[in-house]
C-alpha cells in the first residue's frame, strides 16, 4: 500500500518517546534537566502550531507499542519526531518499522549529547533511517525536531 502524502495542514506530527521518558524531570536531572514530559509536549504543541500544525504526542516503555505506533504513523501522520531513548542502541525492530515509512520525514531526538556519554550510546539503529538527528540540545531539541519535519514537508511541497 502506498502511503498518502500528508502536510501539517492535513495530519499531525507523531512525537514518540521511549522508555523512562515518563520520568523526565525526576530521573537524573543533572543529565536530562528538570523539564517534565508534559513540558516537552507543550513545547511541541506550540512549535507545531507555529507552522499551522498539530502533534500526536505519545510515550511508552514498551518496544512493541512503539513499533505499532510507527506503523500507525505510516498512513495517518505528516512525520515522526522520535526519542527512542535506550531503544536507540538496541532496537532493530524500531529501525525496521521506520524503514517501512517510505517518504515520511523522521527526526531522531536525544536530550543529552549521547556522544559524550558511555560508548554503547554512540551507536543508534534509528539514525540509519532518520532524516536528521538532534542530540545534546536538552528538551529544546524536540522543538528543533518539529521545526525540521515542518521544513522537510515544505521542501517536498515546493519540490
Amino acid at each position: 500500500m502506498t502511503r498518502p502524502a500528508h502536510s501539517l495542514a492535513t495530519a499531525p506530527i507523531m512525537v514518540l518517546n521511549g522508555p523512562n521518558l515518563n520520568l523526565l524531570g525526576l530521573r537524573q536531572p543533572e543529565i536530562y534537566g528538570r523539564a517534565t514530559l508534559a513540558d516537552v509536549e507543550d513545547l511541541c504543541v506550540r512549535t507545531a502550531a507555529g507552522h499551522g500544525g498539530t502533534v500526536d504526542f505519545r510515550q511508552s516503555n514498551h518496544e512493541g507499542e512503539l513499533v505499532d505506533w510507527i506503523h500507525e504513523a505510516r498512513l495517518g501522520h505528516a512525520g515522526i519526531v522520535i526519542n527512542p531513548a535506550a531503544y536507540s542502541h538496541t532496537s532493530v525492530a524500531l529501525l525496521d518499522a521506520l524503514n517501512a515509512c517510505d517518504g515520511l520525514p523522521i527526526v531522531e531526538v536525544h536530550i543529552s549529547n549521547v556522544h559524550r556519554r558511555e560508548a554503547f550510546r554512540h551507536h543508534s539503529y534509528v539514525s540509519l533511517r532518520a532524516d536528521g538527528v538532534i542530540a545534546g540540545c536538552g528538551v529544546q531539541g524536540y522543538a528543533f525536531g518539529v521545526e525540521h519535519v515542518a521544513a522537510l514537508l515544505a521542501e517536498r511541497a515546493d519540490g
